[in-house]
């Protein structure tokens, strides 16, 4: 080849390059290719201005699961009001407390029709056993928060009908399963942990537990109340009946709670019953601590408490467990007290998931911990209305973007929602309009929260990051209608597998929809 002829081979190449950089600078990049995906994300950028049609949207989304919601605290007052008046009980109105015993002062009988017969003690009545309109209560929102809880403490024996709620309320916003909190021996472990006196031996105190008969009591009384509830819920959504409520298809996980406020003997006869009831029943899949973080209580013995399940892991390692921690501000407590719980939970409580974690900028070496926390895979339940009313924890003073520029995994979730006046698509909305999350994002986060569950069973893929799917349906396109007889086993065997295929197939549909 002549000298002139690569002469102009190498002008020609300059030219076509410089073209190039001109045509896509630095600050520029070619379009990217034009999926369902991106189309809907822009589709949902247009209607930022659109509330309604917002609204629309993302109740229409599928959002995969809720794992973080209390039972009792999902209920809507006005379904407690009900309630009372079919039992025919009474409430005190200056306490706002309910009871079966009509007596007090001037106590105010239900009846069917109180929302029309005396409807301002109504109104009063569902703002005091709610957080609605706190601001005009004459409490914090944190206190009328935890106050309400005592109020409609004697109708939560209802338990199937309460999570016959909180199923039908999911799937109408399209969430595909549930890890709910609840309390499932009724207190038969935290009665036992009145009897051994405490002693900071947690083996010798796990002996006299379990020689007491704890295990027994525990499982029998916890199997007999889920069955029960379980059986009511489904009677109530007429779960095999015809035209049964879409809360059938809602697949529910329990989560066993224990109170974080009470005596150490108690705590840990509580935490002793849920590592062995879920060891002994599969719809128990993990224990969590509750109650107000800030309690003097809860405060003081915090690190013992993570002592606690520090033992209790070694021997139950396969139970899983996830923690309330930096459920915490900084008008609530000492500075000193925002400095650690979250890094504890995870480091010592053995914590896969974190419920809230709203001080975690405020705990040492936050960065460090946020880095942590992402190479863990320590999953955050966020709960932005909660945050809100509780803590005054709103928009930019949210951590939610530092746990997304850090990595860490998270997903949205309703926490109480009946006190809260909230439900799941509520909690997306909110994320809009506080962090201006996009379509993509919220993909992103109902993926993650079935990837973290903890039902039985393998995940759908191989590489979540990516995301990869697994070996035995990594032939199958999501797009078709047909499942390869390898993948669909894997689906058979693996139960969080076949609902992230569930929740992969339904955001398919969502998407040919909405572009």
């Amino acid at each position: 080849m002549s000298k002139i002829v690569l002469i102009l081979l190498w002008l020609a190449i300059v030219v076509v390059g410089s073209m190039v950089i001109w045509y896509y600078p630095a600050n520029r990049i070619p379009p990217a290719p034009d999926t369902l995906e991106l189309r809907t994300a822009r589709y949902f950028q247009s209607l930022h201005n659109q509330p309604d049609r917002l609204q629309a949207f993302l109740k229409s989304m599928p959002k995969g699961a809720d794992l973080h919601t209390h039972l009792s605290g999902a209920v809507y007052a006005e379904t407690f009001v009900s309630w009372a008046a079919q039992a025919r009980m009474c409430v005190d109105p200056t306490t706002f407390v309910v009871s079966k015993k009509c007596r007090g002062k001037t106590p105010v009988r239900f009846s069917k029709d109180l929302s029309k017969n005396d409807p301002v003690f109504y109104r009063k009545l569902i703002d005091a056993w709610s957080t609605r309109n706190w601001e005009q209560s004459g409490k914090t929102g944190h206190d009328q928060f935890f106050v309400t809880f005592g109020r409609w403490g004697e109708l939560t024996a209802r338990s199937g009908e309460m999570l016959a709620e909180v199923r039908s309320r999911a799937a109408e916003g399209n969430v595909s399963y549930l890890e709910i909190m609840l309390t499932p021996d009724g207190g038969e472990s935290k009665k036992l942990g009145d009897c051994p006196k405490w002693q900071e031996d947690f083996s010798l105190m796990r002996q006299k537990l379990l020689k007491a008969g704890l295990v027994a009591k525990v499982v029998a009384a916890g199997k007999k109340n889920l069955d029960q509830a379980e059986q009511k819920a489904n009677e109530v959504l007429r779960c095999g009946q015809a035209q049964p409520d879409k809360g059938c298809e809602v697949e529910t996980r329990y989560i066993f709670q224990v109170g974080r406020t009470n005596a150490p003997g108690q705590v840990f006869a509580q935490m002793l019953g849920a590592f062995e009831f879920a060891s002994h029943d599969t719809r128990v899949v993990a224990l969590n601590l509750v109650q107000p973080e800030d309690n003097p209580t809860a405060m003081k013995d915090f690190t013992l408490h993570m002592r606690m399940l520090d033992y209790l892991h070694s021997i139950y390692s396969r139970v899983h467990i996830t923690l309330h921690a930096g459920e915490l501000a900084a008008r609530l407590v000492p500075p000193e007290a925002l400095l650690f719980h979250i890094r504890e939970s995870v480091q010592t409580g053995h914590a896969e998931r974190i419920g809230h974690g709203v001080d975690v900028m405020q705990e040492t070496n936050a960065e460090q911990l946020l880095q942590e926390m992402a190479a863990r895979n320590v999953m955050v339940e966020i709960c932005l209305t909660s945050n809100d009313v509780i803590l005054e924890v709103r928009g930019d003073k949210h951590p939610l973007r530092q746990y997304l520029a850090a990595g860490v995994p998270v997903a949205l979730a309703t926490d109480d929602e009946g006190v809260a006046r909230s439900e799941i698509t509520r909690e997306y909305l909110k994320a809009v309009e506080d962090h201006n999350l996009g379509y993509l994002e919220f993909k992103r986060m109902a993926r993650t929260s079935l990837q973290y569950a903890f039902i039985d069973g393998e995940s759908l893929w191989k590489d979540f990051r990516t995301p990869e799917l697994t070996s035995a349906c990594s032939t199958d396109r999501l797009e078709s209608n047909t499942v390869s007889a390898q993948c669909q086993q894997f689906l058979n065997d693996n139960k969080k597998a076949a609902l992230q295929w569930r929740l992969e197939k339904n955001l398919v549909a969502f998407e040919q929809q909405h572009q």
